[in-house]
């Protein structure tokens, strides 16, 4: 699944390249995603110029000239790509006045594309409920410790709430707490402020450098154009049974909350 960096990755491409160009014409599939527009609502958009492109937590943010907001969630699979030919999988095409068209594509069908008003955005209820954004200024050591003060879930659990933290995904959690040396099972209202700052400062290296490289391709997620490089930094992610690269101890795995979780045993206490 795409996660924060890779979504960032997508953002930044957006802005460099589709901000400014106006909507000439738009093509559907036809089939549902888990949230499309109608019809006549894509074909209202012909005419409008795009002129920002924002990111909240694992959503785009695409600002249309006349007020309203193209909001993109990618899914599972979904991605935002410049290209001339149709590929089975395309789904919403924006034919443009400057070069080759913009396709949102996804095989499984999960993500979501809504156009929305401006004024609609706050009470949008994929947006309203978001907590903090990790690489942003709230983001600190006296928030996540108030936040995990007398809890007992899992820290791992807790840092993938998007209500307290909006946008750390599996990846990035196991990779963080790895960094952090802190076992992912750990109760949240254990952790003492030394290792809730090791934890935050953690989440936010490990997320920018991912958006440096361009995120993390796994799967049958691609990203954006070539694709990402992180996954040749992952530490722990994916590497049940290799060696750790801190201790050289086997990364173990097991599921919490439905996601595989990896750690090292001896480095993470």
């Amino acid at each position: 699944m795409p996660e924060l960096p890779e979504v960032e990755t997508v953002r930044h491409a957006m802005a460099m390249h589709l901000v400014g160009k106006r909507i000439e014409n738009v093509r559907s599939s036809g089939l549902s995603l888990r949230a499309t527009p109608a019809p006549s609502h894509l074909l209202s958009l012909r005419g409008c110029r795009f002129t920002g492109a924002r990111r909240r937590a694992k959503f785009l943010l695409l600002d249309l000239s006349d007020g309203r907001v193209l909001l993109v969630h990618l899914g599972m699979t979904g991605n935002l790509l410049f290209r001339e030919e149709t590929q089975l999988h395309d789904h919403i095409v924006f034919e443009l006045d400057d070069g080759p068209p913009l396709v949102y594509a996804d095989p499984r069908r999960f993500g979501m594309v809504m156009v929305l008003n401006r004024s609609e955005l706050s009470d949008c209820a994929h947006l309203s409920q978001l907590g903090v954004e990790p690489l942003g200024e709230q983001f600190d050591a006296a928030y996540l410790l108030r936040q995990c003060r007398g809890r007992v879930r899992p820290i791992k659990n807790l840092i993938m709430d998007a209500r307290i933290v909006a946008g750390v995904g599996n990846i990035y959690a196991s990779e963080a707490l790895h960094r952090a040396r802190i076992r992912p099972s750990t109760p949240a209202g254990r952790l003492g402020r030394g290792r809730i700052q090791r934890l935050v400062q953690a989440i936010r290296d490990v997320l920018n450098e991912s958006i440096q490289a361009g995120g993390t391709t796994i799967s049958d997620y691609q990203g954006h154009g070539g694709g990402g490089r992180f996954q040749q930094n992952l530490a722990v992610y994916g590497r049940a049974g290799a060696n750790c690269l801190v201790c050289e101890r086997p990364i173990e795995s097991e599921v919490m909350a439905g996601r595989n979780t990896y750690f090292c045993r001896r480095c993470q206490r």
